[in-house]
């Protein structure tokens, strides 16, 4: 649930746009700012699970969570919704860590791929189903359908959780250094914020030059890592965690799956509405399929990779997303929803071989002290790989579609070329994992 709500609000926005008043670029920050506030607040997971029990931590996160949900679904005024966003991000933000870290501590390496494979259906299938949950519920219902369906379903996870979450961990005294929160802070929202700008800036509507919060994140995330290693056991966010190959290999890879991924789902929507015709609810559906076959694969690849190890699983999957993109370069103004689903399914078993035994095989490389904080590097970049992706798509839509115009192609045709040059940028880039998966390997047994 606190992942399906990255991107559930995608498909309201002009909804929203129209109910409270306020322009694309005002209401885009109903997404923006759920990215942002992840992007800033799960850096201080790996000192949270380190200073508190795990109890007390998903206490947290789920009541966070709950009453984000419970005030957005009830705003009177766009402010309050955007606000009952920000307090629903800073659940999410803390349960994903908090997930993974617990896994590690107990589940027995052996058996750690098929439970990474259930994990998997949670980072993988939620944001891609979080437009279709959306556009079905904004067919029938209004709006605040999209917070009241979730709302009493983690309700009850929060009572769940209370009940039976048991404390797996040992917390430890460890003093927050402020001066790294703060340059964690500056650095991950910059730049999450300047690459959520760039589409928006290629259309004439940015209010501010996406490159200055990049800039300022990246010269903010440079002082941030140097201060990291400076500190050592008392980081943060400890960095040492790309010290060992396994563990960076295997990010990589996953990050540049993940930019695939947000790019698709943010794109996509778009072919089908503007270009073919489809209504919110019919281009919802369509990316349906894909999100099934990654929830029924998931545990599948994971137990695989409990008998077999990653890449077996991950060169095939590469390849099969790869083809799916460079695929989707032959889309056209006349193309059958068969061929659009097909392709989007085809995609989806390939990022279904990759995402789980690249989690798994990542966070397997680290020693126990490092788990806390391999996970939250983890789930860092994957929002600042989201970001990322999502610019791309968009600014190479953007940009290709005003090119068309200008030389005096209708808009429909137009259109058409900016999501062919996005998608063949977006192929080219995925790409690079045919090559980078065949140096992800099993990791030692001794570094659990």
């Amino acid at each position: 649930m606190v992942i399906l709500n990255e991107t559930i609000m995608s498909v309201a926005l002009p909804r929203l746009m129209e109910q409270f008043s306020v322009s694309a670029a005002s209401a885009q920050w109903l997404s923006t700012g759920f990215m942002l506030t992840m992007a800033v607040v799960i850096p201080f997971t790996g000192w949270l699970l380190n200073r508190f029990t795990l109890r007390t931590v998903f206490i947290i996160a789920m009541s966070a969570f709950t009453l984000g949900t419970a005030l957005a679904g009830l705003a009177p005024t766009f402010g309050i919704l955007l606000a009952g966003r920000v307090v629903q991000a800073v659940g999410t933000a803390i349960m994903m860590p908090l997930l993974m870290t617990t896994v590690l501590n107990v589940v027995p390496l052996a058996r750690r791929g098929r439970i990474m494979g259930v994990i998997s259906i949670v980072i993988a299938v939620a944001p891609a189903t979080g437009p279709t949950v959306g556009g079905v519920i904004l067919e029938h219902f209004t709006w605040r359908w999209l917070f009241f369906t979730v709302l009493p379903i983690a309700l009850f996870a929060l009572a769940a959780g209370a009940a039976w979450v048991r404390n797996v961990t040992e917390p430890h005294p460890v003093r927050l250094d402020v001066p790294s929160g703060a340059l964690s802070a500056v650095g991950f929202a910059g730049l999450v914020f300047g690459l959520s700008s760039i589409g928006e800036a290629a259309g004439g509507h940015a209010a501010v030059a996406p490159w200055i919060p990049i800039l300022v994140g990246v010269l903010a995330l440079a002082a941030f890592a140097a201060r990291q290693l400076r500190l050592k056991d008392r980081a943060l966010l400890d960095l040492r965690t790309l010290a060992r190959p396994t563990f960076t290999v295997a990010l990589g890879v996953m990050l540049v799956s993940m930019m695939a991924l947000f790019g698709t789902i943010i794109l996509l929507p778009i072919y089908l509405q503007e270009v073919l015709g489809w209504s919110t609810q019919q281009s919802g559906l369509a990316l349906l399929p894909g999100g099934v076959v990654m929830a029924v694969l998931g545990y599948v690849v994971g137990t695989l990779y409990d008998r077999i190890g990653p890449r077996p699983l991950v060169v095939p999957g590469s390849v099969l997303g790869a083809a799916g993109l460079w695929g989707y370069t032959t889309l056209s103004e006349d193309s059958s929803a068969l061929m659009v689903v097909g392709l989007h399914v085809a995609i989806s078993i390939g990022l279904s071989l990759l995402f789980s035994p690249l989690m798994t095989t990542a966070l397997s490389a680290l020693p126990r002290p490092l788990y806390a904080h391999g996970s939250a590097l983890m789930s860092t970049l994957q929002q600042v790989a989201g970001a990322a992706g999502t610019a791309l798509f968009i600014t190479l839509l953007t940009v290709g579609t005003a090119s068309s115009a200008a030389a005096g192609l209708p808009a429909r045709a137009a259109m058409m070329d900016g999501v062919h040059l996005a998608f063949l940028s977006g192929a080219a880039v995925f790409t690079l994992n045919v090559v980078a998966v065949w140096f992800v390997k099993r990791p030692a047994a001794d570094a659990a």
